[in-house]
């Protein structure tokens, strides 16, 4: 039976928003997955969120082009600052500006216009690259905006972000995407994914992070590596 229940579920193609995608249906959710074009060098990523939407059956899958690049100031979205290949200190160069603000202010309108009354975004506060969007109080200061700034908050349907893997580890994601029957060969994490096939170079943050949640975890890493 169809659930009545919808959430908008930001989908980047990656570990992490993907089990998200699944746990979402597997709370019964009805789920709309949105991912945007933001002059991103892994643009790969897009390919993958297409297939994972695609494969967990999701109602709809959106893409919103929305060009980044024409501010920069991030290795993601700027060819001229590279992608470090070795740890770093505080908020690295892959950080970018307001990303996640962004991203949670398009679906926050694209959850109005369907009536859905939940958001998931899979923002973690544990194995992360010291982003300051991925923390709890700003998903809680968010959540306090998107209650006061939409029609559907004032008129008493109230918002709510969802951040199932605020909190854990990238192995305990794994394990739980693993019972959901995700299949994690479909997902592109690196920042630096080659644009043909999404290959991944194994050495930025991301790829380090994702091989070592893939051993914590006791899960044979099936990404596919240049």
């Amino acid at each position: 039976m169809t659930s009545h229940k919808k959430a908008v579920i930001l989908v980047s193609g990656g570990l992490d928003s993907t089990t998200v995608t699944a746990i979402a249906r597997s709370q019964g959710f009805e789920c709309y997955t949105l991912s945007f074009d933001y002059g991103q060098r892994h643009r790969y990523e897009l390919t993958a969120a297409n297939q994972v939407s695609a494969a967990l059956g999701v109602a709809e899958h959106k893409t919103v082009v929305l060009d980044l690049s024409t501010i920069g100031g991030s290795a993601l979205t700027d060819m001229s600052i590279a992608v470090p290949e070795e740890e770093t200190q505080g908020i690295p160069v892959t950080y970018v500006p307001a990303r996640n603000t962004v991203f949670l202010s398009i679906a926050l309108g694209w959850a109005e216009v369907l009536g859905a009354d939940d958001i998931f975004i899979g923002v973690n506060a544990v194995d992360y690259s010291g982003y300051p969007d991925c923390r709890p109080e700003y998903i809680a200061a968010f959540e306090r905006v998107a209650n006061l700034a939409t029609k559907a908050g004032v008129e008493g349907h109230a918002m709510r972000i969802h951040t199932p893997l605020i909190d854990l580890s990238k192995a305990d994601i794994i394990r739980w995407g693993v019972e959901l029957g995700v299949d994690y060969g479909m997902t592109v994490s690196c920042y630096q994914a080659d644009q043909t096939n999404g290959a991944a170079c194994g050495k930025c943050d991301s790829c380090r992070l994702r091989k070592k949640g893939f051993v914590d975890a006791g899960v044979a890493d099936p990404t596919h590596y240049k």
